[in-house]
């Protein structure tokens, strides 16, 4: 009895060990290639248990989904002569796991592959064009930090004939024309994910940008200066006027004023002859003699007139006659 329970485990061992060498399972997200000896001898796509010859034959497993790649960062010069770094990254996947086993054989080497490949052609590519159709897309136009910048790139007339989507496609296009099937891979989608200017010539770019802040800088003084010297000589023209109009105005109001007076006198010396030629005399009088002043004068004199029988008032006027 123990004897038949031995055979019977033994048995049962057996057939485990059959069942689980000629069945296998393939994830929904997976694909298999079969092999014989190390060969493969066909390729199973659908998911699900599956039957294979025990023992003489292998199952290797390549995945089904999308996969990414990305690549490092390519220094290419540019149609323009602009030394630019450029990384960029990729979309794949496995459609013929037969031709991928082998030709590649695992999925690190399909990655080594997309890295000659994809990077190859982005040289070629972006290398043919001017940075900046690698960088915009289309000719729409930019908002810069001030004015004087709009003005500046709106004088470089940038014009974009292809733009950054159409030279990706052609990147794609050249990377498919290298693959060309032989490797049982896909590309589905290259992208540019990173453009900047190598680090050897950053300083440079600084420098440039630097020079372009002080020439606006110093187009700002030199307006403010042509402003200055416009509003100071609307000034001092306005002040000449002023000064002009103001002389003008006292001139004619002195004029005026010395013709009424004139006026006034005459009227008065017409009127009181007496009492205006001794109120002239007295303003000659006024205009002529100090306390320091010394008169010798003729008693017949018309001067002298109106002094005869004045005292002497604190040495003022001195005046002695001559009869």
């Amino acid at each position: 009895m123990k004897r038949n329970v031995i055979i019977i485990l033994i048995a049962i061992g057996i057939i485990a060990i059959f069942l689980k060498s000629s069945m296998y399972v393939v994830d929904e997200r997976l694909q298999a290639v079969i092999t014989q000896f190390g060969k493969p001898v066909r390729t199973v796509k659908e998911h699900g248990l599956h039957v294979k010859t025990p023992f003489i034959q292998d199952v290797r497993y390549f995945n089904k989904r999308i996969l990414n790649w990305t690549g490092e960062i390519s220094d290419i010069l540019t149609r323009d002569k602009e030394n630019i770094g450029v990384a960029s990254w990729a979309r794949w996947k496995i459609v013929d796991p037969l031709s991928f086993y082998t030709s590649l054989g695992i999925e690190a080497r399909g990655q080594g592959l997309l890295d000659e490949v994809i990077e190859s052609a982005v040289k070629n590519v972006v290398s043919a064009y001017p940075l900046k159709e690698v960088l915009r897309n289309s000719n729409r136009k930019l908002e810069y930090t001030t004015k004087e910048l709009e003005v500046a790139e709106e004088t470089k007339k940038v014009i974009i004939k292809k733009g950054r989507d159409e030279i990706t496609a052609e990147i794609l296009a050249m990377a498919r024309r290298s693959l060309e099937d032989r490797y049982g891979i896909e590309l589905v989608d290259v992208r540019i994910k990173y453009i900047n200017y190598v680090a050897a010539v950053i300083p440079k770019i600084y420098d440039r940008m630097r020079s372009e802040r002080i020439r606006i800088a110093n187009k700002y003084e030199s307006e403010g200066r042509r402003e200055e010297a416009e509003i100071l000589g609307t000034m001092r023209k306005e002040l000449e006027r002023i000064e002009s109009e103001g002389y003008r105005t006292a001139e004619e109001t002195r004029g005026q004023a010395d013709a009424e007076a004139i006026k006034i006198y005459a009227e008065a010396y017409t009127k009181a002859p007496e009492l205006y030629s001794f109120l002239k005399t007295l303003e000659t009088y006024k205009t002529t003699i100090s306390a320091q002043t010394r008169l010798i004068l003729n008693t017949d004199g018309e001067y002298f007139r109106y002094l005869k029988g004045f005292e002497k008032d604190g040495g003022a006027v001195e005046a002695w006659s001559l009869e």
